[in-house]
């Protein structure tokens, strides 16, 4: 009898944490996740410590142009500025490319990104809100930084689809380069069902076709690369330019 009322009381006790609503160490199979529509970013080759991002862009214009490597740069604590590039399938691959440019005197030291080191693969474990979470946060980093993919002058413009590649191959997903085809990549949503790290996109200066694009943080509020200002900005979709010009939203999970 006594070992009656023991069980009984032992499966009282795991029933009542099980059902308490703690969610702290809840199991992954029980966090939503979706699986992205975009291909996910295989090994990549990082480099550099620059102060200054005139010097990151001049070695991703030069990898790119030069080599014909996917190529961005990113703002690393708010103190300097880090080139990544490439996507090869294997760390071989990746590691001989980088030695064959390191022989070229092109880069110096390096270092090889894992796939398992993106927010992407993490997604599986943490859930799709996570890595929704850490492209908004990557974005956030960018605010107030002049950038410059698409020339070598703030006159020539500011690259507003290559922020939002950068957002999202940064996180491990590969987005297209141009905003067109990244309207095109993803799938359709309503205004009213965005969600954070979905893209905006707009047809400015009175053309039909997507001219601009930027990265929702919900709140009605997005981050892009604008040419007014020369930098990197927080804007509303409800203000009067943006919502005469939204053309509409495109999310990549299914």
């Amino acid at each position: 009898m006594k070992k009656k009322v023991a069980w009984l009381l032992c499966l009282s006790l795991v029933l009542s944490v099980a059902c308490s609503g703690n969610t702290h160490h809840r199991p992954s199979r029980f966090i939503k996740t979706h699986k992205p529509l975009l291909k996910l970013m295989g090994y990549t080759i990082q480099v550099g410590a620059f102060k200054n991002a005139d010097n990151a862009a001049r070695l991703t214009e030069r990898l790119t142009k030069d080599h014909g490597l996917d190529a961005t740069y990113f703002l690393v604590g708010d103190k300097f500025f880090k080139v990544r590039f490439g996507n090869f399938t294997t760390k071989e691959a990746a590691r001989h490319k980088a030695l064959r440019l390191k022989e070229k005197k092109i880069i110096e030291e390096f270092y090889i990104v894992r796939p398992e080191d993106y927010s992407a693969a993490r997604q599986r474990t943490y859930g799709t809100d996570y890595l929704r979470n850490a492209l908004v946060e990557t974005a956030e980093d960018f605010i107030g930084v002049p950038y410059l993919w698409g020339g070598a002058s703030p006159e020539e413009g500011f690259d507003c689809s290559g922020l939002t590649m950068t957002v999202y191959q940064l996180n491990g997903l590969n987005l297209p380069r141009r905003s067109s085809q990244q309207f095109e990549a993803g799938r359709s949503i309503h205004k009213n069902n965005l969600q954070r790290g979905d893209l905006l996109f707009f047809s400015e200066r009175g053309q039909s076709a997507v001219t601009h694009v930027g990265l929702y943080i919900g709140e009605e509020k997005f981050i892009h690369a604008s040419s007014q200002g020369g930098k990197i900005r927080l804007d509303s979709l409800s203000s009067t330019y943006f919502k005469n010009c939204y053309v509409g939203a495109r999310t990549y999970f299914q």
